[in-house]
């Protein structure tokens, strides 16, 4: 018997507008993210979690999956 492994999948997020201006919360959300600067990039896991604050901030960051 083989084992399978599986591949955690990952989402690259990259902050590409300030979030100067918008509210207390999604800030929070950018510094949980791991994002403090513009153009930073950050690899994290797909979990719902994740994807629940990417959907906060959603217009503040790029996000792609890396396979």
């Amino acid at each position: 018997m083989s084992k399978e492994v599986k591949k955690e999948k990952v989402v690259r997020v990259t902050l590409v507008k300030s979030a100067i201006g918008y509210n207390y919360h999604q800030k929070r959300t950018l510094k949980a993210l791991g994002l403090r600067r513009m153009l930073q990039t950050v690899e994290h896991a797909d979990t719902p979690a994740m994807r629940g604050m990417l959907a906060k901030v959603l217009h503040l960051v790029e996000v792609e999956e890396v396979a």
